[in-house]
């Protein structure tokens, strides 16, 4: 018997996939549940496993190339003696084996859409390779990620292990002292790289920034207005200045602060569906980073209320060092509830963002800089203050709504950051 390779879907926005290597080479043998095929989705490279047993015998689509998502990549065979007749099959085959599908086929390896496979639970790579070291049967557990997806804190929660992310505050390596003033350095200077095009040349877009062509026209549907607000920042410099030496990085003060408020106003962290406004369980905080060959992605500090200030640190660290690599796991960059974007680190003071697909707001963050400014006791003083910006959709949140949302976000910031730490 022949079985055929698809081209997964690893995202909801995903229509392509580029193959980024072949694990496997013609003849290799190939157990169920063995990693096959890299791909890369919109925003990550992701294994791809094999849910049949047999020899690869042909691979349809190279390393390097793309391919329509449900459309075949490669062929198995289930016994050597098959190999043959799989590899002129596809040479005889002159048009794609199958019709590109709308969702995937259940000879494709582990992907978002989650099927368990002859009782093989489905799992992020991450989360299998803590389930061998914790030795915990992957099998017992109920998936948190999307659809049901095992995720590697599932893991760690049946272990019994906390988490790190969660674990009592080390202290790491001090991290340098950024120079004044303190809030445009609050999140990683990640510069596009690309090499410059010559003149009348057009450059195609790589994998990434057609999703994020995708998903600017999809927010062109929705109403959105603005509301921008002045906050001083002095007392959240001091308190970084505090902490740094621990560990602490002014992108984890700042979700954490944003996370904080969101607490008290839920409808800022909720979105709309024709059913009504959809109100999250968890306040997962996405920060954009952009990308150095091109595009941006989003990862996400998941249930950034509840972790301290240390392991919001860590998990930023290590989130953006993933990011880079095009490691991170679908849920680690698109189960945001609420956007963080920050230009202030380029000296910008002040910008509108777009409001991403399936969210309800996204706050832009401007420079942080020395102001003349009246002083409560009637004098003048200078003060720290940053402009920022908030986007939402229109349909679920309302100017007042917003403006009282950016007013505990500043009397936070500004009269008792220290709670930040607690």
């Amino acid at each position: 018997m022949i079985n055929e390779v698809f081209m997964p879907a690893l995202s909801s926005t995903m229509t392509e996939g580029k193959i980024v290597s072949w694990v496997k080479s013609p003849g290799d043998k190939i157990e169920r549940g063995e990693t096959v095929v890299i791909v890369e989705s919109d925003k990550a490279d992701m294994d791809v496993e094999s849910f049949y047993e047999g020899y690869l015998a042909t691979i349809i689509v190279p390393a390097g190339e793309a391919a329509p998502v449900g459309s075949a990549i490669a062929l198995i065979a289930e016994t050597e003696a098959e190999i043959e007749t799989a590899q002129q099959q596809a040479i005889s085959t002159a048009a794609p084996l199958t019709t590109p599908m709308t969702a995937p086929a259940p000879a494709m390896a582990e992907v978002p859409v989650v099927v368990s496979q002859n009782g093989r639970p489905v799992a992020s790579p991450r989360a299998r390779k803590l389930a061998k070291d914790l030795k915990v049967d992957l099998s017992t557990l109920k998936g948190s990620g999307p659809y049901g997806r095992i995720v590697a804190e599932d893991v760690e929660a049946a272990a019994g292990k906390v988490s790190q992310s969660a674990s009592a505050p080390s202290t790491p390596a001090p991290v340098p002292a950024p120079a004044a003033p303190l809030i445009p350095t609050s999140l990683p200077k990640v510069f596009p790289s690309a090499a410059p095009a010559q003149p009348g040349q057009v450059v195609a877009l790589n994998t990434l920034q057609n999703a994020v062509v995708r998903n600017m026209i999809s927010s062109l549907q929705v109403p959105v207005f603005r509301v921008g607000y002045t906050i001083t920042t002095d007392n959240l410099d001091r308190l970084y200045k505090q902490v740094k030496s621990k560990g602490v990085t002014m992108t984890a003060l700042l979700a954490k602060a944003v996370a904080v408020t969101l607490q008290k106003h839920p409808l800022l962290n909720a979105f709309y569906t024709e059913q009504g406004i959809n109100y999250r369980g968890a306040i997962n905080v996405a920060i954009a980073v952009a990308m150095e060959d091109g595009g941006l992605i989003t990862p996400v500090l998941q249930n950034a209320d509840q972790l301290d200030l240390y392991s919001l640190s860590r998990n930023w660290k290590d989130l953006v060092n993933r990011a880079r690599s095009k490691q991170l796991q679908p849920e680690e960059y698109n189960s945001g509830g609420f956007t963080i974007s920050n230009l202030g680190m380029f000296g910008v003071d002040r910008f509108d963002a777009i409001l991403p697909p399936g969210q309800g707001a996204i706050l832009a963050v401007g420079a942080s800089r020395s102001q003349v400014v009246a002083t409560p006791d009637g004098m003048m003083g200078i003060r720290n203050q940053m402009q920022v910006n908030l986007t939402c959709d229109h349909r679920i949140i309302y100017g007042a709504t917003a403006a009282a949302f950016l007013q505990d976000l500043a009397k936070l910031i500004e009269t008792n950051a220290e709670s930040l730490t607690l």
